[in-house]
C-alpha cells in the first residue's frame, strides 16, 4: 500500500467552559505529515495536541479549517470512513471478547469473510509478537501486552493513517522504552503515516521523523529531534525539551552571524539571534547543561562558581552550581576525567561561543 499525506489547512477548533468561558483549544493551525512519516505532536496538558489528534481522526468537527488525507478533503466526512487506525489511550478493548475477536473485531465491521479474517488476524498478532494469544482475554494478559492488542486491532485494516493517543501513558517507565521501540519499528517495515500524539520529550525524541511542539492552541515550532534541541526558536520549546539554563546576559558588538556577548565577566561570541538586540541591553542567555564545563581548578574556568547540589546518576552526575545570585544545571560524566566533584567546592566553569542561544520569549511561531 502506497503511503499517503495529511494536510490541515487553517484548522480552528473552540469550546465553551462552564467555568472559562470560550476556549480556542487549537488557533489557525497549517500542518502537512510527509506520506510514510513519523510525526509526533508534543505539548503540555491543555496545548491543543490531542484536539488536533481528534480532529485528524473525524472524532471533533473543526470550526474553521479543512482537513485532507490522501489528497482528499475529508473534513465532513466520518471518522469511519476516513481509511484510518487510532490507538487509544486506554487501548480501548472489549474486554467480554477474546484477543482474536478484538483484533478482527474491525474486519467484521468491514464485512470480511471468515477465512481472510483468520489470515489476516494470524498474521498482524504474529507481527506484534502476539501469536499463540488468540484465545486469552483482555485481563489474562500484561498491559503492555494489551498495548499490542491495541496496535494489532488498529493495523489488521490497512488503514492509510495510523493516529495515536499517548498510547504509553499506562506503561511504567522500563516497559515505556522498550514498547516505543516496538512501535517504530513495526511503523517504519509497514510505512504508514502515523500521528502520535504525548506529553511525554523523551519519547517523542526517541521515535519521531518530526515533532511539532504546541502551545495554547498554536504551534511554537516544527523540526526533527535535533533541530529543537540545538536550535529551538524560543525560550517555551528550549525548556519543553530538555532541560536549560538562564543566565543573564550584556549584549555587545553585532555582526552578520555572531553577537558578542559578555557573561560572568568573560566575553563569548555567540550565534546571532533571529531577533534584533541592541548593544548594551541586557538579555537572557540559554545554555544546556551538558556544554558547561568543570574543572577542579578555579583558574581553569572562565568563571567561577560553587557546587550545592549533586545527584550521581551512574553514567552522568547532575551538579548544581551557584555564580553570584545565579543558579545553573551542569550535567558531567565523572568516566570522562576528573571524577565526582564535592558539595561545597569552588570549580572553574568553560563554556564556548557557539552553544550559547539568545532566544524571544513566547512561542516562537
Amino acid at each position: 500500500m502506497e503511503a499517503v499525506g495529511i494536510r490541515l489547512s487553517s484548522i480552528t477548533k473552540t469550546f465553551l467552559h462552564r467555568v472559562k468561558g470560550r476556549i480556542t483549544a487549537v488557533d489557525d493551525v497549517s500542518l502537512a505529515v510527509e506520506p510514510g512519516e513519523l510525526l509526533t505532536i508534543l505539548g503540555p496538558s491543555g496545548c491543543g495536541k490531542t484536539t488536533t489528534l481528534r480532529i485528524i481522526a473525524g472524532f471533533e468537527q473543526p470550526d474553521a479549517g479543512r482537513v485532507g488525507i490522501a489528497g482528499r478533503d475529508v473534513t465532513d466526512l466520518m471518522a469511519n470512513r476516513r481509511d484510518i487506525g487510532f490507538v487509544f489511550q486506554n487501548y480501548a478493548l472489549f474486554p467480554h471478547l477474546s484477543i482474536f475477536e478484538n483484533v478482527a473485531y474491525g474486519l467484521k465491521v468491514h464485512g470480511r469473510g471468515k477465512k481472510e479474517i483468520e489470515k489476516a488476524v494470524g498474521e498482524v498478532l504474529e507481527l506484534v509478537g502476539l501469536s499463540g494469544y488468540e484465545h486469552q482475554f483482555p485481563h489474562q494478559i500484561s498491559g503492555g501486552e494489551q498495548q499490542r492488542v491495541a496496535l494489532a486491532r488498529a493495523i489488521v485494516i490497512k488503514p492509510k493513517v495510523l493516529l495515536f493517543d499517548e498510547p504509553l501513558s499506562n506503561l511504567d517507565a522500563k516497559l515505556r522504552v522498550h514498547t516505543r521501540g516496538e512501535i517504530r519499528s513495526l511503523q517504519s517495515r509497514l510505512k504508514i503515516t502515523s500521528v502520535y500524539v504525548t506529553h511525554d520529550q523523551e519519547e517523542a525524541m526517541a521515535i519521531s521523523d518530526r515533532i511539532v511542539v504546541m502551545d495554547h492552541g498554536a504551534i511554537a515550532q516544527i523540526g526533527t529531534a535535533e533541530d529543537l534541541y540545538f536550535s529551538p526558536r524560543s525560550e517555551f520549546v528550549a525548556r519543553f525539551i530538555g532541560k536549560v539554563n538562564t543566565v543573564p546576559a550584556r549584549a555587545g558588538r553585532s555582526r552578520e552571524k555572531e553577537i558578542e556577548l559578555e557573561i560572568f565577566g568573560h566575553t563569548y561570541a555567540a550565534p546571532a539571534p533571529d531577533h534584533e538586540v541592541g548593544r548594551d541591553e541586557d538579555v537572557r542567555a540559554f545554555i544546556r547543561p551538558e556544554f558547561l564545563e568543570l574543572s577542579s581548578e578555579p583558574a581553569d574556568g572562565h568563571f567561577d562558581a560553587v557546587i550545592t547540589e549533586r545527584t550521581f546518576l551512574g553514567e552522568k552526575v547532575e551538579y548544581g552550581l551557584e555564580v553570584g545570585d545565579t543558579s545553573l544545571t551542569v550535567v558531567a560524566h565523572p568516566q570522562s576525567g576528573g571524577g565526582v566533584l564535592s558539595l561545597k567546592q569552588r570549580v572553574g566553569v568553560r563554556l564556548h561561543g557557539e552553544n550559547i542561544r539568545l532566544l524571544q520569549e513566547g512561542d516562537g511561531a
